[in-house]
């Protein structure tokens, strides 16, 4: 076999790898990168804290156009941005936003969680996910972080950090997810 044919089939491995590699990308892309806007928002599991209650899942909120927030009782930030979506919550609420907070607490902080909702006077649904795995689901990069489904259950926005949750422009956004028709 001469230098020429030794060149050509190299070529062609090279080629053949590189497109292998490139349709493996595109096949693995949604497991890879699962959060991404426009993607089906992901399951999770979370226990309400009313005693007894079970457990919510992303199921639960089909058809809602949903601010899912992760959160904790030591997070500064969270503490500044939760009056923020209880205003949220008595102006969009009622034409049905769903606000659901979802505590990264770990197990046994369940009376701080309690405390705090009481403190903050906080109406709209907190839920504990002590074993923290949303944020794994969620890919996120700490707390709080924020996401926006909407009635089509794709993911719309992603915000990271505090938030002023009832400013003109959240709510003109969130106004127009909500004049969305419902899916059938």
């Amino acid at each position: 076999m001469n230098k020429n044919v030794q060149w050509v089939i190299v070529g062609v491995l090279v080629a053949l790898v590189g497109i292998g590699l490139y349709s493996a990308k595109d096949q693995l892309a949604a497991e890879l990168f699962p959060v991404k806007i426009g993607n089906a928002a992901l399951n999770f599991r979370a226990n309400p804290m009313a005693q007894g209650a079970a457990p919510k899942t992303i199921a639960d909120y089909k058809g809602d156009v949903v601010l899912l927030n992760i959160w904790a009782t030591w997070c500064g930030p969270c503490r500044i941005e939760m009056p923020s979506m209880q205003r949220l919550e008595e102006q969009l609420g009622p034409k049905g936003l769903h606000i659901v907070a979802v505590s990264v607490d770990v197990a046994g902080f369940e009376d701080a969680i309690k405390t705090f909702t009481e403190e903050m006077k906080l109406s709209f649904e907190i839920l504990h996910n002590p074993e923290g795995d949303i944020q794994r689901v969620y890919q996120t990069t700490g707390v709080p972080e924020t996401f926006i489904i909407g009635r089509d259950g794709r993911l719309r926005r992603r915000v990271i950090g505090a938030d002023n949750w009832d400013s003109p422009a959240n709510i003109a956004y969130l106004e127009r997810l909500l004049a969305e028709p419902r899916p059938q």
